[in-house]
């Protein structure tokens, strides 16, 4: 995700203004902006359903300018034209005070700014020399310094400012100061990979804004500041693996363009394609679907049909059709965009587009013309380029779909060829394209090579801080086919990280999650735990209905796995319950699942039947308390 940004200046008054005569700030004008960067759908990606990617956020490209005091129109010299020799030594502190600022002001460079404040630092005091450090923080941040130089200033400008943060006198004044310098460690957090520091600054900022009047500063729309605030928290979630929550913030940085911007802007209509894009990551297409026609819609009226943005949300839209398997939708998108980008010259987002209308065609069963079109763009790559391998990528998947093994392993090997030399400089790409790999070498029945492979991806993902969501996914594929070549025992921890880690980044309610969840009550219950397989089946049944509704057919076989697990504790009267939902669930899809709705009924009678057994033996047999009272009472029967 790229790093929040405003679009506007924000013109701040009665804030941050060094007095040359005074260490107390007076009225100036100040302004704070920020370049706009916006997330952007990676046309990188060449997989269905696809994952777009935020870009790694710049550096914060904000800084506070100080512009020129309008009280030095009036000079306190009562003859300008003296002598120094006759002016006052408290003449000449004022004289030396405003010389000082005045060389910090006119610095354009933060090597500049840093020497001059170095000559005045001991001249300033309080909250004064904490909007200095500020401003020196935020002009680092803006030249590309290290993050680690600039949280050092930011630290240094809020242990200063934290000191005025309880005096309600000063609060109004000091807040909006305070709020930024927070973001700013926010910010220099992030990059340095310490997401935690950097979401507990982030989240105090929001506080201080949500409080914070509007009215205090004349001309200051806080709005543009906490949109900054909310854009560093959706990169931060996101690089914890909180896809979920960090929703929110950008649903909240949508809101904030819509009410600053004009109606249906280009960057209105950017922020409704970052929203698709954003629940397309979550693999929410249905959410997705809305906002990406809407991004679409604005970016025909202000740029045309024919504009690079209609191209990249139509290609946008061609994955979320695909996730939604309306793969006509999808190629004809897809083929629409292509035109476009034929006719701007795009080569590379191009070729990328004609590898997607590949797998699209994979996906409608057209093999034949898939693989042409792949031998067309392979013609058009590098030998050693990660295209190349994705090309093989996908061929290996039409072939493997027309039962030509052998060909298609081939392909897969040298895809895996190009890729072992890139798994340094692009590991991300890299370990995206094994988990695509092994899924392939898993339709083949080569379970040991998936399995390998996907361990080779987890080690490389776990290196990278913002890729724990697809930690989580790697996981949940490992144990699964774990379990299906019955390495049970070696499954489980597998699948236990993986529905922690895919909870914390989809959602507790996600439907993957569902599914991890019902493959480990699956271990579980082959491993001889009923009562742990009971517990997470339920969890299991509970997310597909939510997210899939009750009548799905991974719904109803959550509830029959529930109620496999409530017999095999010997619970019959809550596994009938379940394995009655289950039949008429079945009965609901009327003639199209016939034989599941048998099977489903076979097994209630089984369960039925076993209810009543149990239920004689109980009544053939007299309770332990029973057996222990006659035992007694026969003892004490004299024997004539």
């Amino acid at each position: 995700m790229k790093k929040a940004s405003l679009t506007t200046l924000i013109h701040l008054r009665k804030t941050l203004k060094l007095n040359p005569k005074s260490h107390i700030p007076i009225c100036s004008n100040h302004i704070f902006t920020q370049n706009p960067s916006k997330p952007t759908f990676n046309s990188q990606n060449h997989d269905y359903p696809s994952k777009p990617h935020f870009q790694t956020p710049p550096k914060t490209q904000s800084f506070l300018h100080f512009s020129s005091n309008p009280f030095r129109k009036f000079t306190t010299l009562v003859d300008p034209e003296k002598p120094i020799s006759q002016i006052s030594s408290r003449q000449q502190k004022i004289n030396e005070r405003s010389e000082l600022v005045d060389a910090f002001e006119e610095a354009k460079t933060a090597s500049e700014m840093i020497k001059a404040f170095e000559k005045m630092e001991h001249i300033l005091d309080g909250n004064e020399l904490g909007f200095v450090l500020l401003k020196i923080g935020l002009k680092l941040d803006q030249e590309g310094e290290s993050p680690d130089k600039v949280y050092e200033f930011a630290d240094k400008c809020l242990k200063i400012l934290d000191l005025n943060e309880n005096d309600s006198a000063k609060d109004n004044e000091y807040s909006l100061p305070l709020a930024m310098c927070l973001q700013l460690l926010g910010s220099a957090c992030y990059s340095l990979n310490r997401f935690n520091e950097s979401l507990g600054y982030l989240n105090r900022a929001n506080r201080i804004l949500g409080k914070l009047d509007e009215s205090v500063n004349e001309g200051v729309d806080v709005k543009h500041v906490l949109h900054a605030v909310h854009l560093n928290l959706v990169n931060t979630k996101n690089a914890m693996g909180r896809r979920e929550d960090a929703i929110g913030n950008l649903k909240k940085c949508l809101e904030i363009k819509e009410m600053t911007l004009e109606k249906n802007s280009r960057e209105i209509g950017n922020a409704y394609r970052d929203m698709a894009e954003a629940y397309v990551a979550l693999l929410n297409f249905g959410e997705a679907l809305p906002y990406c026609e809407k991004a679409m819609e604005i970016h025909k009226v202000q740029l045309g049909s024919n504009s690079v943005e209609v191209a990249h949300c139509r290609r946008l839209l061609g994955v979320i059709y695909t996730g939604l398997e309306q793969h006509e939708k999808a190629l004809e998108q897809n083929q629409l965009s292509q035109k476009v980008m034929k006719n701007w010259g795009l080569t590379s987002e191009l070729l990328r587009a004609e590898i997607d209308a590949a797998n699209m065609q994979i996906a409608l069963g057209k093999f034949d013309e898939a693989i042409n079109t792949l031998k067309d763009v392979v013609l058009q790559t590098d030998k050693e380029s990660e295209d190349r391998a994705m090309i093989f990528v996908s061929m290996a998947k039409a072939l493997c779909n027309q039962d030509k093994f052998l060909e298609a392993k081939r392909c897969l090997q040298m895809a895996c060829g190009i890729l072992d030399k890139k798994e340094k400089s692009s590991p991300s790409e890299v370990s995206e394209a094994y988990m695509e790999i092994s899924m392939q070498y898993e339709s083949m029945n080569e379970f040991e090579i998936a399995i390998s492979l996907l361990k080779k991806t987890l080690t490389m993902l776990e290196k990278i801080p913002n890729e724990q969501h697809a930690v989580g996914s790697a996981s949940a594929r490992i144990g699964w086919l774990l379990l299906l070549t019955g390495k049970l025992q070696e499954s489980i921890p597998y699948l236990e990280d993986a529905t922690e880690r895919l909870t914390e980044n989809f959602g507790s309610k996600h439907f993957g999650v569902g599914y991890v969840y019902n493959n480990l009550g699956a271990a579980y219950l082959e491993l001889d735990r009923p009562q742990s397989a009971a517990q997470v089946f339920a969890l299991a049944k509970d997310i597909m209905d939510t997210a899939l509704g009750p009548h799905h057919v991974d719904s109803i076989e959550a509830c029959q796995n529930l109620s496999k697990a409530y017999s095999a504790m010997k619970s019959y009267a809550l596994a009938i319950n379940f394995q009655e939902k289950a039949v008429e669930a079945w009965r609901g899809h009327g003639p199209s699942a016939q034989d599941e709705l048998k099977e489903a009924q076979r097994v209630l009678h089984q369960l039925k039947v076993k209810a009543c057994g149990e239920s004689d033996d109980q009544k053939t047999l007299p309770s332990t308390h029973e057996r222990r009272r006659s035992s007694k009472s026969s003892s004490n029967v004299s024997v004539d």
